[in-house]
């Protein structure tokens, strides 16, 4: 994100197209609560959509054949005029601009990456990427010198020089990416641009456009009937039905929070794994004691969270190590009043942004819930391990059971300091010393 992150680069309010006669009246008859299939004579392609896309934000317009998705995007690049409403992009609503106005966006302000990669046959890979610069007037030095580098930015460093026909379809798509960036326009919008792919090379172009992404932060409106490309890709995700969006949100909030039956069924089968993370499942922290805690301290928090070690942290809640009980106890035994000696460097830990896929290998190899940090190191949540089989399981609304195998409570000793503590009193009795409070 740049530090205008939040200036809004596309808008639509109430947008409207309609194909057929007396077009006007039909959009007069869907506002009055006509259905779609009550109109006679006309199709109602995009019914009063509304939205906003913000800068360096991957916004995401999903829905199946005939919901409306493609229309709206024909919309966005000038191909499709609006029938109502309003569309405005960098603010200049083009329902209103002339054909001379609409070209100047569409050249220096909107890039587009097609779903059959609409690469000239004729020209180089370098040729066609700096293509778009050549409509712009730059010298051919220049505009070659450009495509190189973005043709090494998208890995097809040393390809300039083939034709299209030369290359994979995988590689034929980074070629219409790169000439979409070259362009070096403010918004991109990608049109089913990976539906054509082999499965494998698909999910590669998912995970190489969002690491460019990362680098070059463009705002880019992605077209897709693929929910599990919408969630994997989408920073904000529209979803389509019958030309309405019936929902916009994050991930997160479709997948957790779906807003009607439709979307609900479309979760119900998208891989969890893959667009949970970390910080949508942990939880508040338990078995956690500070670094300033004596062993008691660190016994009792032990016990009373059923579990056989605990997670220590500092003032500022950085993440030092664990303790277990039965290191505790000896220092107990000792009259040792600090429990710095015995914290180990052995936590498992995860960051808030993991996806829950990621999470499994680090759940197995933790004696404790798996510790979830944020970018400075500082305990913000757990993870156990019921907790991210639960998460795995079936969508809101489902009444498929999931059967989640039992966690034994990890053995602990803390029960010892009754028979073996110095004055024989029972541990609840015990006076705790001010420094040691949590």
């Amino acid at each position: 994100m740049t530090e205008n992150e939040n200036e809004v680069l596309v808008r639509a309010e109430g947008l409207y197209k309609v194909f057929g006669r007396r077009t006007h009246d039909a959009v007069e008859k869907l506002r009055a609560g006509t259905p779609r299939d009550g109109l006679d004579g006309v199709t109602a392609a995009v019914i009063d959509a509304s939205f906003e896309v913000r800068r360096g934000e991957i916004f995401v317009v999903m829905g199946l054949s005939g919901s409306g998705k493609s229309t709206l995007i024909r919309m966005i690049n000038g191909l499709h005029e609006a029938t109502a409403g309003s569309l405005t992009i960098r603010d200049k609503d083009i329902t209103k601009i002339s054909d001379k106005e609409l070209r100047e966006i569409r050249r220096n302000h909107m890039s587009m990456v097609f779903q059959h990669f609409a690469l000239l046959p004729h020209r180089t890979v370098v040729d066609n990427v700096a293509y778009p610069l050549e409509l712009q007037g730059v010298a051919q030095s220049q505009r070659v010198a450009k495509a190189n580098e973005i043709l090494d930015l998208v890995g097809l460093t040393g390809w300039g020089e083939k034709l299209p026909s030369e290359l994979s379809g995988g590689m034929q798509q980074r070629v219409g990416i790169a000439r979409a960036l070259a362009a070096d326009t403010d918004i991109l919008l990608m049109d089913e641009a990976f539906s054509a792919l082999d499965p494998l090379i698909r999910r590669e172009m998912q995970e190489q456009l969002v690491e460019l992404q990362e680098k070059l932060h463009k705002t880019i409106i992605f077209i897709t009937h693929d929910l599990n490309e919408a969630m994997f890709l989408g920073d904000r995700i529209a979803v389509m039905r019958d030309g309405r969006i019936v929902q916009i949100g994050t991930p997160e909030d479709i997948l957790t929070d779906p807003a009607n039956d439709y979307v609900e069924q479309f979760v119900q089968d998208v891989d969890r794994a893959r667009v949970l993370t970390a910080s949508n499942v942990m939880e508040k922290p338990v078995a956690v004691v500070s670094s300033t805690a004596g062993p008691r301290t660190a016994l009792k928090t032990m016990r009373d969270a059923y579990s056989s070690a605990a997670y220590v942290i500092d003032r500022e809640r950085t993440l030092l190590g664990t303790i277990e009980d039965r290191d505790a106890l000896k220092l107990v035994r000792k009259g040792e009043r600090s429990i710095m000696g015995v914290i180990k460097k052995d936590a498992t830990t995860v960051n808030a942004d993991d996806v829950l896929m990621d999470l499994f290998v680090p759940a197995v190899e933790s004696k404790l819930a798996v510790a979830v940090t944020d970018e400075n190191e500082k305990l913000v949540g757990v993870i156990p391990r019921v907790t991210l089989l639960a998460a795995l399981g079936p969508g809101p609304g489902s009444t498929e059971e999931i059967t989640l195998p039992l966690q034994p409570v990890p053995s602990t000793v803390v029960d010892q300091v009754l028979a073996d503590s110095e004055d024989g009193q029972p541990f609840e009795a015990r006076t705790v010393d001010s420094k040691e409070a949590f």
